[in-house]
């Protein structure tokens, strides 16, 4: 759509550097991070009470998806702050295997998220928040020009990242009962979907749920097994050294026959098997019905009872998501031991919803066919707060760098879990509801949630996005490792080794050694070795966890390292994005088909193309050579 010819008027008011559609997990990241680095923003939603909203489980983090969200914080985001500010409990998952899967996670009070991020965005300067739905994209001449919403309101501006969410023309779904709205009863997007149709975007459906939420007086808490969660001052966030601490509890359950039976006897009342349902849904999220049918040996399925938030007894039933109708979802909740008399204060859902084909983006999360358009989070396919988070960084950042005529931000899949996220979305693309784990990163070593400040700091404070306070962080970090490092080669005396290995039950010592040679033993952790001896004292906890870690694994590090130096000199071989592959000598046709069609920036991303074999890339490496 061209720049209506009669605008609204020619205020200051509805002209911005930036407009971001959506207020949620990616819009908000997106959104800070523009108006932080200078850019006067817009953000723009249905409804402002859906800002940050948890409309799904109340909790951030889990595995991988932890990773992210230290990576957000790393480069200057927000998510890993607010929930470090709102946390109910907090546990280190995979904590009795190795570090690469370390995954932190932390139940919210989902009511004081929305509070919390809320008045962060309302205390940026250069943010402006507004409710309204986006209408239309207004382009010109295949460039960004701003938005129009449905009160005919336009918005000029010089980039705009779209992070609508699952709200694009989504449907809850009932059993047979199908409402056009939102998730939580927050209204939908109706009309955006067709302005990007208009420009040529594709479009596709998905489909993802929720389970219901529950009153904790109608359960019998005795019934189930308690999750308690870790007095360990862990956080996501880099600043908060010394987090609150919190008791809260969860709970674990099971599914059994009976409620298996009674799910199977309801079968074509849901709405998927019943036909109502067209969208993909998540693999790895699936719905109870779905796991009762594909896993029909199974004679029971844990769920996980969940607090909503310290101010309300509503619980989440975290693994028991359905789209049954609403007796039928009462009848097999009270199936499960202490479910009996349970009372549903939020019937379970399902939900569909439209997203683009993220193939259509570059690695900068622009799309390809309009320049200064952005897209970030679950309109592009992806599943989960934090995959949303991730991309709403870097969309934000990169429209920035766009707007300053800067070079963008391309993470690579060695160097954060984010670049293995918009890499293979971006490449690959994804026909269901795409979510972060760790089997995804081929480097996942070196990619440790522990050492995501290392790794993504300079960015951040390189783009200019990363504050003093966190800045100075940091480099203390950065300072106290290399004290640490120096300590290792403290010799320590042998009488003192030999009592200390008695007391852990590791084996004698026959001579002096020094704290490198000590700390590789089997039984030596970084609590008891530092509990004995005071090498470390003074120095940051998180400084002598990375020590102890990079001392432990030293050849399984250096030998990954040395894959991805090798990986990355072929890979980081530039292609320029106006090359006419049809024109090159040697390519075969499907090759020449699906390189114009993503359009790589890289060997690397044109290797992981479906469809274009080892000999093709030979070939795109000879004429980059000879270029």
């Amino acid at each position: 759509m061209n720049l209506p010819d009669e605008h609204n008027n020619n205020s200051k008011d509805y002209e911005y550097d930036a407009v971001v559609v959506g207020i949620g997990h990616a819009g908000i990241e997106a959104a800070l991070a523009l108006a932080r680095l200078n850019n006067r923003t817009l953000c723009l939603s249905v409804t402002l009470d859906n800002a940050g909203y948890l409309a799904c489980n109340p909790s951030i983090g889990g595995t991988a998806k932890g990773h992210l969200v230290r990576e957000v914080d790393a480069l200057g985001g927000e998510m890993g702050r607010a929930a470090d500010r709102t946390l109910t409990q907090l546990r280190m998952l995979n904590s009795s295997k190795g570090p690469a899967v370390h995954s932190l996670r932390a139940q919210v009070d989902k009511y004081k998220y929305h509070e919390y991020i809320k008045s962060v965005l309302e205390s940026e300067e250069n943010l402006f928040l507004r409710q309204g739905e986006a209408k239309n994209i207004i382009v010109e001449n295949g460039e960004i020009r701003g938005v129009e919403t449905v009160t005919g309101l336009v918005y000029r501006a010089k980039a705009v990242v779209l992070a609508c969410g699952v709200y694009l023309k989504s449907t809850i779904i009932v059993g047979s009962v199908i409402e056009e709205r939102g998730p939580v009863c927050f209204p939908r997007a109706n009309y955006l979907s067709e302005s990007l149709e208009r420009e040529g975007f594709v479009l596709r459906r998905f489909k993802t749920g929720t389970p219901a939420r529950v009153k904790r007086d109608s359960v019998d808490l005795q019934k189930l097994e308690i999750q308690y969660g870790e007095d360990t001052p862990y956080s996501f966030c880099s600043l908060d050294l010394k987090p609150k601490k919190k008791k809260n509890v969860c709970y674990l359950g099971y599914t059994n026959g009976k409620t298996h039976d009674v799910i199977r006897a309801n079968l074509k009342k849901s709405p998927k098997y019943g036909g109502l349902i067209h969208g993909t849904g998540a693999r790895y999220c699936p719905s109870l019905e779905d796991k009762v049918v594909r896993f029909a040996d199974k004679e029971r399925h844990q769920f996980f009872l969940e607090p909503e938030g310290d101010g309300t007894k509503e619980m989440y039933v975290q693994g028991l998501s359905t789209g049954l109708p609403a007796d039928v979802q009462l009848e097999f909740y009270r199936t499960i031991d202490g479910f009996e008399n349970l009372e549903i204060m939020r019937d379970a859902y399902a939900i569909e919803y439209e997203c683009v084909d993220p193939k259509q983006l570059f690695p900068t999360l622009m799309s390809k066919r309009v320049r200064g358009l952005f897209f970030a989070g679950q309109i592009n396919g992806t599943s989960g707060y934090e995959e949303a988070a991730a991309q709403g960084i870097i969309a934000g950042i990169n429209a920035a760098r766009y707007i300053a005529g800067e070079p963008p931000v391309i993470l690579t899949r060695d160097s954060s879990y984010i670049g293995v996220l918009i890499d293979d979305l971006v490449t690959v693309g994804t026909n269901e509801p795409y979510r972060m784990m760790t089997s995804r990163a081929e480097f996942r070593l070196l990619l440790r949630q522990d050492n995501a400040d290392l790794r993504l700091t300079p960015i951040g404070i390189e783009v200019g996005l990363v504050d003093k306070k966190r800045a100075a962080v940091y480099k203390k970090k950065k300072r106290d490792i290399a004290k640490a490092e120096a300590a290792l080669k403290t010799v320590l005396p042998q009488n003192a080794l030999e009592e200390y290995f008695a007391r852990i039950g590791d084996a004698p010592a026959k001579s002096a050694m020094t704290a490198e040679e000590v700390i590789k033993r089997n039984f030596v952790t970084r609590e008891n070795f530092c509990e004995r001896f005071g090498l470390f004292d003074g120095l940051m906890p998180a400084a002598v966890n990375h020590v102890f870690i990079e001392t432990r694994y030293r050849g399984y590090l250096e030998r990954e390292r040395r894959a991805a130096d090798e990986i990355k000199r072929v890979e980081s071989m530039p292609i320029s994005p106006d090359t006419d592959f049809t024109k090159i000598d040697g390519l075969r046709n499907e090759a020449k088909e699906k390189l114009a069609a993503v359009r790589p920036l890289t060997v690397g991303q044109a290797s992981r193309i479906s469809g274009v074999t080892p000999a093709d890339v030979n070939v795109l490496i000879i004429r980059l050579k000879n270029a």
